[in-house]
C-alpha cells in the first residue's frame, strides 16, 4: 500500500498513463499490418518497449504521441520482413468461368488479410472516458486498400489522415522532415485513389436493416437456400474468399458458385453473428463427418440500403476464437 503523500509505484504510474490508449493502438497496428494476430503481438511489443523506456520519458511529447511513435516504429520494423496482406480481389480480375472451381492458393504463397473483432477496439461500457475508435477507419475495404501502400507511406497516411496528427508531429514520429511527410502523403493518397474500390455507404451494425440482411444471409446458408441468397445480395454484389485465387462479381455469378460448390445439404453450416471491422459478420461452423460443428472461419458482410454489396469469407478456423467463440459449437444440432 502506498503511504499517504508518496508517489505511486512506477508500474502503477505507467499503467495509468498508457492503458487508456491500448485499444486505439491495437486499431493502429491492425491498420498497419492487416492482421489481428500481428496487431495483438505488436502492441504487446510496443508496451514492453514503452515500459523499458518509461523512466527516460520526460514529457517532451504527450504520452499518446510517445506511444504512437513506439508502436508505429515497431510495426515498420516488423513489416520489413513481411509481405502485404491481401484479399483475392487484390490478386487479379474476377472469375469468368462460372463452372470452374476456384483455385486454392498454395500454403505460404500469399499472406491473407484478417478481420478484426470490434470488441478489441470498442470502448468498455463502464468506461465513458475511454477512446472510441471510429468504425469507418477499420472498414475492410480501407484496410485492404492500405496494404497496397509501402509501409512508410501507409504510416504517413494513417498518422495524418486517420489520426489527424500534424505534419510536424508525423515527422517527429517517423524521424523525417516535414517535406518528406507531405510528399509521402501525396503519393499515398494518389495510390489509394488508384486501388480503392468505389466506397459504398454502409449501414451501421445496429441498423435494423443490417440485422435483417445478416439474418437472411445466415438463414440461406443454414438452409442451403440459394433463392434466399438472391434476395439479400445486391445485383452488383461481390464474393471473395481466402485462400481462393478467384473472386466473383455480380449476384448471378455469386449465387451460382455458392450453389454449385458450397451449398449442399441443409444443416451443414451454422453461423453465429458477430461484428468485425465495424461491419456485420458471423463466425462460421461446418459439420464434420462425425457430426460435430467445427470452426471454419469468419464471414464479413458489407450491408447497404439496397442489399449486401460484398461478402468476404476468411477460411481460417483460428480466427473464430478471436471473437470469444469455441472451436466446436455445442448444441443446435452440434456435438
Amino acid at each position: 500500500m502506498t503511504p499517504h503523500g508518496a508517489a505511486p509505484p512506477a508500474r502503477d504510474r505507467f499503467a495509468a498513463d498508457t492503458e487508456p490508449f491500448r485499444r486505439e493502438l491495437v486499431a493502429h497496428c491492425y491498420r498497419m499490418t492487416g492482421s489481428a494476430h500481428d496487431a495483438e503481438d505488436l502492441v504487446q511489443e510496443a508496451y514492453l518497449r514503452a515500459w523499458r523506456s518509461y523512466d527516460a520519458f520526460e514529457g517532451r511529447a504527450s504520452v499518446r504521441t510517445w506511444l504512437y511513435t513506439i508502436a508505429t516504429n515497431v510495426c515498420l520494423t516488423a513489416l520489413r520482413s513481411r509481405r502485404p496482406r491481401l484479399l483475392p480481389s487484390g490478386l487479379g480480375g474476377a472469375q469468368e468461368d462460372p463452372d470452374r472451381p476456384p483455385d486454392l492458393v498454395g500454403p505460404g504463397e500469399v499472406s491473407w488479410l484478417e478481420p478484426l473483432p470490434d470488441g478489441w477496439t470498442d470502448a468498455p461500457a463502464d468506461d465513458p472516458a475511454a477512446t472510441v475508435v471510429a468504425r469507418e477507419s477499420l472498414r475492410l475495404a480501407l484496410i485492404a486498400s492500405l496494404q497496397h501502400l509501402p509501409a512508410r507511406q501507409r504510416a504517413i497516411f494513417l498518422l495524418r489522415d486517420v489520426l489527424a496528427f500534424s505534419a510536424l508531429e508525423t515527422a517527429a514520429v517517423l524521424d523525417a522532415s516535414t517535406a518528406a511527410v507531405k510528399s509521402g502523403l501525396q503519393r499515398a493518397r494518389a495510390r489509394l485513389h488508384e486501388v480503392a474500390a468505389d466506397a459504398d455507404e454502409l449501414l451501421e451494425p445496429s441498423d435494423p436493416r443490417t440485422r435483417a440482411l445478416l439474418d437472411g444471409y445466415v438463414a440461406a446458408f443454414e438452409r442451403s437456400d440459394a433463392r434466399l441468397l438472391e434476395q439479400v445480395l445486391r445485383a452488383d454484389a461481390v464474393l471473395e474468399a481466402t485462400p481462393f485465387r478467384q473472386w466473383q462479381a455480380g449476384r448471378t455469378m455469386c449465387v451460382h458458385v455458392l450453389r454449385t460448390f458450397v451449398l449442399a445439404t441443409a444443416g451443414d453450416w451454422r453461423m453465429v453473428g458477430v461484428v468485425a471491422n465495424g461491419q456485420p459478420a458471423a463466425a462460421v461452423y461446418r459439420r464434420d463427418p462425425a457430426g460435430a460443428l467445427r470452426a471454419d472461419g469468419v464471414v464479413v458482410l458489407a450491408p447497404t440500403a439496397t442489399g449486401i454489396a460484398r461478402v468476404v469469407k476468411f477460411h481460417d478456423p483460428a480466427l473464430v476464437p478471436l471473437f470469444g467463440l469455441p472451436d466446436v459449437l455445442r448444441g443446435a444440432g452440434g456435438a
